[in-house]
């Protein structure tokens, strides 16, 4: 088994920075095997490609505008991933759309990809989340060791 939990976003755009601040917490918060890695891939695009291929699992973690009030928590799966990041929010997502469109036409994309969304408040340049994101960010984490638990991974709660 073979698992990537990677958060992507900008720290400097308040609530943009949301996925990075999920999977530190989750990081915090939860041992894992070995054969799960856990990155903030920040707002990197293509470069990531190495981090993602030959995965068996991939957990992306994201702002995500769903149209719910913000902080609400999504979940979208196969190939309702690459299509949510067609419909850009912010800058990074360009990189992480080429990224997908790589992974698919190489037949590097992980056998299963799921991302875990948030809606945001504001995308305003700062470096702190809004509360209603803020307020969710433990259970963003929680559901990311749900995920993995459903997938056959341990996953412990740290003492």
């Amino acid at each position: 088994m073979n698992v990537l939990v990677m958060g992507v976003g900008n720290l400097l755009l308040q609530d943009e920075g949301a996925g990075g601040k999920a999977v530190e917490e989750f990081a915090r918060k939860y041992r894992v095997p070995p054969e799960v890695e856990i990155l903030d891939g920040g707002t990197s695009g293509i470069e990531l490609l190495q981090y993602i291929q030959g995965r068996d699992l991939l957990i992306l973690v994201d702002v995500v505008r769903s149209g719910n009030p913000c902080g609400t928590l999504t979940r979208f799966e196969g190939q309702h991933v690459p299509a949510l990041f067609r419909d850009k929010i912010s800058p990074h997502q360009l990189g992480i759309s080429d990224l997908l469109a790589v992974c698919q036409m190489t037949d590097a994309m992980p056998e299963k990809v799921v991302l875990f969304g948030i809606e945001p408040k504001s995308l305003d340049t700062g470096l702190t989340l809004s509360d209603e994101v803020a307020a969710n960010i433990g259970r963003l984490a929680d559901l990311v060791a749900e995920e993995l638990r459903l997938f056959g991974v341990k996953v412990e709660p740290c003492s």
